[in-house]
């Protein structure tokens, strides 16, 4: 009788490998089908979710996107306001040519500090010397609280009159002197071409002899026969306005738009002067 003998497979050689190209799918965990459909389930459900919330008042969306804009702009442009730049308007001649009335300005509030004061600075102060009259009575409409919100917030300049705008000419410790032999101011026995006056008129002299006192500056506007500026007080405090007083120094011409500028404090005007003592 013939032996048994198993037979061992014959080898493959086609170059088929021996792992499954496909494999079976494996059942779920609870044995109810694919794990495929598990993620298909999450989808669908996420889907709903999307369509349901597209279903909603659009104009209501609308109005929440610009409630935040509109709340961002305020916060923006009252922390602006309050520690880099604050605006201004002109309601006088005294600074002619550099500033006309009614120009809105710029004002960067980090001068005097932490940035430093310099000759030649336009700046805008407190009248905290009674330079100005009373301001008086603030009519009142129906429409003010909405023009006092808008400038607490910066979004309109300050239209106060209780705030005067010149030009730095002396420093804590400069001796200013009106005049020479040739009619110029001299700071600290140096003699200046002040450029910057108004060429339409021939300033007046007004003698004054001063030595400015430390935390005040003495100033003057570039409209001279116009300004009731430090010489036109001298009787009040010396005529020096106080460093603490100062709101800062005008930057920039922002209205009208066709004098759009930045303002010069004219370092070449002052280049010669030697240090205050």
């Amino acid at each position: 009788m013939p032996e048994n003998h198993a037979r061992k497979p014959e080898p493959r050689h086609d170059g088929a490998s021996e792992t499954p190209a496909v494999q079976a799918p494996s059942t779920s965990a609870s044995g109810e089908g694919p794990e495929e459909t598990a993620p298909v389930h999450r989808r669908n459900r996420a889907e709903s979710k999307a369509a349901g919330k597209s279903t909603g008042n659009p104009f209501l969306g609308w109005l929440k996107e610009i409630a935040t804009v509109v709340v961002i702009a305020v916060v923006l442009s009252f922390l602006i306001k309050t520690f880099l730049f604050r605006a201004f308007f002109i309601p006088s001649e005294s600074m002619v040519n550099t500033l006309d009335v009614d120009d809105r300005i710029f004002v960067n509030l980090l001068v005097p500090e932490p940035f430093a004061l310099s000759r030649g600075d336009v700046v805008v102060f407190r009248d905290t010397k009674g330079w100005l009259p009373p301001a008086p009575p603030k009519a009142q409409g129906p429409f003010t609280w909405v023009q006092d919100g808008l400038t607490f917030v910066g979004l309109l300049p300050d239209n106060t009159d209780q705030h005067l705008v010149k030009r730095v000419i002396g420093l804590p410790g400069d001796h200013v002197v009106c005049c020479d032999a040739g009619g110029k101011l001299t700071i600290n026995g140096t003699s200046i071409d002040e450029t910057y006056i108004n060429p339409a008129e021939v300033p007046q002299v007004r003698n004054f002899d001063v030595t400015v006192p430390e935390g005040k500056v003495w100033v003057m506007g570039d409209n001279r026969n116009h300004s009731a500026d430090s010489r036109a007080h001298m009787e009040t405090d010396g005529g020096f306005i106080d460093l603490k007083d100062l709101e800062g120094k005008a930057a920039v011409i922002a209205w009208p738009l066709n004098r759009i500028k930045t303002l010069d404090n004219y370092p070449d005007v002052f280049k010669s002067v030697p240090a205050a003592r």
